[in-house]
C-alpha cells in the first residue's frame, strides 16, 4: 500500500490532478457553510426534524440544508437535466442522432443539460424556499412573499448550483474521475462523522445504544463488502478470433453485472422526491380544495416512512437501470465490431445473432443488477423496520444504501483512473 501511495506521488502529473481535486472539494465544502444572511437557523433546525423528507435532502446536499447555504439544492437541478435530455434523446431524433456521434455529439448534449439546469435552478430554488420556510411556519424568513426579498435569495441559490455545477465539470478535466460523482459522493461521506459522534455521545450516557451501534456499523461494513463485490462482478463472453493458431489462447467479452453502476440511484432518488416537493406547493400557494386534497393525498404518500414510497422507488431503480444501460450499451455496435475483428461468440452466428444474444444477456444482467441495487436502497429501512420494537431501530446506518452504491462506484471509478494515469506514467518513462 505504501508502495502504491509513493508511486502515485512520485507521477508529477497524477499528483498534481489529485491535488487539484482535494483543493475543489475543499471550496465545494466551505461553500455548504456559508448561510444566506437574514435566515433563522434555529427554526430550520427544527423544520428539518418535523419533515423526513427534507432530512434525506440534507444528506443528499451534504449538509447545506441545514445551514441553509448558498449551494443550498447542490446538484439536484443538473442531475434533474440530466434525466430530461437522456430521456428526450430516445424521443427526439435530432438528439438522439446526437448521442451516437461520440465525443462531440456527448459534448453538445451536455451544453444543453448545462443551459436546461439555469431555469430548473431557478424554479426549483422557489419552491424549495417555500417548503422550507412553510415547515418552520415562516419563521425562517421573513417578508417571504415580498419580491425584493425572495428574489436575491433564488437568485443566490441558482447561482450556487451554477457554481458547483462549474466546479464538477473542471473537476473532472483537471481532476481525477467524474466531478459532479466526486462531490455527490463527498456530499454523503460529510454526514458520517456527524452521526458517528452523535451515537458515541449518546452511547456514554445511555450503555443500552452502544450494542446496536456496533450492529449497525458492521452492517454497513457488511453491506459495503457486498456492493463492492457484486459492482466489479462480470459476466465473461467467450470470444474466438479467426486466425489464431495458438492452442488453448482464449478472449472473452466481460459484461458487468451492474452495468449501471450509481446512476438509477441518483436519478431514482431526484424522481420519487419530486411528487412530494410540488404536492406541498399545491398545500401552500393553491386556493382550490381539490388541489390541496391532491397535495395532501401526494404528500402522505411520498413520504420515507410511507411504504409506498419505498416501493416507487424500488421500481424507478430497475426502471433507470435498464434504460441507462439502453443508452450506453449498444449491443448492434459490439456485435458489428467483433465481426470487423474476426471474432465470434462460439454456437452464434456473427452479426443479428450475436447482437440479439448481447441484448439478452445484457437484459438478464439489468435484471439481476437493478434488483441488487434496488435491495440495496431499501435495505437498511427493513432492518430498522423489522427491528422497530428494539433499540436498533433508533439507530440509523452510517450511511444509506443509496449512498452505499453511490460511494463504492465513485471510489472504484477513482482508482481505475488513477491506475491507468500510473500505466501511462510507466510508458512515458520508457520512451
Amino acid at each position: 500500500m505504501l508502495k502504491y501511495l509513493i508511486q502515485i506521488w512520485n507521477s508529477k502529473d497524477l499528483r498534481r490532478k489529485i491535488l487539484f481535486t482535494i483543493g475543489c472539494v475543499i471550496v465545494a465544502r466551505i461553500a455548504a457553510h456559508i448561510t444566506i444572511p437574514n435566515v433563522n437557523t434555529e427554526a430550520l433546525d427544527l423544520a428539518l426534524k418535523k419533515n423526513q423528507l427534507l432530512g434525506v435532502f440534507s444528506i443528499l446536499t451534504g449538509g447545506s440544508l441545514d445551514n441553509f447555504s448558498v449551494i443550498l439544492m447542490g446538484l439536484s437541478p443538473y442531475i434533474n437535466a440530466s434525466i430530461i435530455i437522456q430521456l428526450l434523446t430516445v424521443i427526439v431524433p435530432r438528439l438522439e442522432s446526437l448521442s451516437k456521434e461520440g465525443d462531440q455529439g456527448r459534448k453538445k448534449l451536455n451544453q444543453y443539460t448545462r443551459w436546461l439546469t439555469l431555469p430548473l435552478a431557478f424554479i426549483q430554488s422557489y419552491g424549495m424556499i417555500l417548503i422550507i420556510n412553510q415547515q418552520a411556519q415562516g419563521n425562517i424568513i421573513n417578508n417571504l412573499n415580498d419580491p425584493k426579498v425572495i428574489l436575491p435569495i433564488m437568485l443566490t441559490v441558482m447561482t450556487g448550483t451554477i457554481f458547483l455545477m462549474w466546479l464538477g465539470e473542471v473537476m473532472t478535466e483537471r481532476g481525477i474521475g467524474n466531478g459532479i460523482s466526486i462531490l455527490i459522493m463527498v456530499n454523503i461521506l460529510s454526514s458520517v462523522p456527524a452521526i458517528i459522534g452523535q451515537n458515541v455521545f449518546l452511547s456514554r450516557d445511555n450503555s443500552e445504544r452502544l450494542i446496536p451501534f456496533i450492529i449497525m456499523i458492521l452492517a454497513t461494513i457488511i453491506l459495503s463488502i457486498i456492493v463492492m463485490l457484486v459492482t466489479e462482478a462480470y459476466r465473461k463472453i467467450p470470444v474466438t478470433y479467426a486466425g489464431k493458431k495458438v492452442k488453448g489462447e482464449k478472449s472473452v467479452l466481460p459484461i458487468k453485472v451492474n452495468q449501471a453502476g450509481m446512476i438509477p440511484i441518483i436519478f431514482a432518488i431526484s424522481v420519487v422526491s419530486f411528487p412530494s416537493i410540488v404536492a406541498q406547493l399545491f398545500l401552500m400557494r393553491s386556493n382550490s380544495e381539490t388541489l390541496k386534497s391532491i397535495g395532501q393525498f401526494f404528500t402522505d404518500i411520498f413520504t420515507p416512512t410511507n411504504s409506498i414510497y419505498h416501493i416507487a422507488y424500488f421500481i424507478l431503480i430497475i426502471a433507470f437501470t435498464y434504460f441507462y444501460v439502453s443508452i450506453t450499451f449498444n449491443p448492434q455496435n459490439v456485435a458489428d465490431n467483433l465481426q470487423k475483428r474476426g471474432g465470434f461468440i462460439p454456437g452464434i452466428r456473427p452479426g443479428k445473432q450475436t447482437a440479439d444474444y448481447l441484448y439478452g444477456v445484457s437484459n438478464h444482467l439489468n435484471l439481476f443488477g437493478g434488483l441488487f441495487i434496488g435491495f440495496i436502497a431499501v435495505a437498511p429501512i427493513l432492518i430498522q423496520q423489522l427491528f422497530r420494537s428494539s433499540t436498533i431501530s433508533s439507530i440509523p446506518l452510517l450511511i444509506s444504501g443509496a449512498g452505499l452504491i453511490i460511494i463504492i462506484g465513485v471510489i472504484l471509478d477513482i482508482i481505475r483512473q488513477i491506475n491507468s494515469q500510473l500505466i501511462m506514467h510507466d510508458y512515458e518513462k520508457l520512451y
